[in-house]
């Protein structure tokens, strides 16, 4: 008698592969697109919460973020380095600092967001507008079943 062998597990035949593959992707192209620019992914989501609602403390940053306060640390550091940020003490807390965006990223940022556009067009290209939107509907949903319920 021999033993029954389970299916061979093929990863492709299952949608989060395709996903993940689309997104590592995604990311080393955003990462070409920008690397000129002197900008990265990850400094994003701090280039835009300062866009707009210009200087914040690291907190706030950190929030918006959604990282932790020695991430978000560390990325300062990064971009302070790559002169996309200035710190200025606070005006009420000596202790603190507000971070805003330098001249350098301002300027570029509008080239930077073209670079991402372009990349988003590339991925979609083909794509009918229904299937654009029938898309983003169906990521949305994969995103909604994965973010932890409120309050978790």
């Amino acid at each position: 008698m021999s033993a029954k062998s389970s299916p061979r597990w093929d990863p492709e035949a299952v949608p989060t592969f395709w996903i993940n593959h689309a997104s590592r992707l995604l990311m080393r192209h955003f990462e070409q697109r920008l690397r000129p620019l002197e900008f990265g992914m990850a400094y994003l989501p701090v280039v835009i919460a300062l866009e707009e609602h210009g200087p914040l403390l690291q907190k706030q940053l950190a929030e918006y973020a959604h990282v932790e306060q020695p991430t978000m640390a560390a990325l300062l550091t990064r971009m302070e380095r790559d002169g996309l940020i200035a710190r200025h003490p606070h005006p009420d807390d000596k202790r603190a600092s507000q971070i805003s965006l330098s001249a350098k990223a301002r300027e570029r940022l509008p080239r930077a967001k073209e670079q991402l556009e372009d990349v988003a067009e590339q991925a979609t290209a083909g794509f009918s507008e229904k299937e654009r939107a029938t898309f983003m509907s169906l990521l949305r949903r994969v995103v909604a079943n994965l973010e932890p319920a409120s309050g978790d």
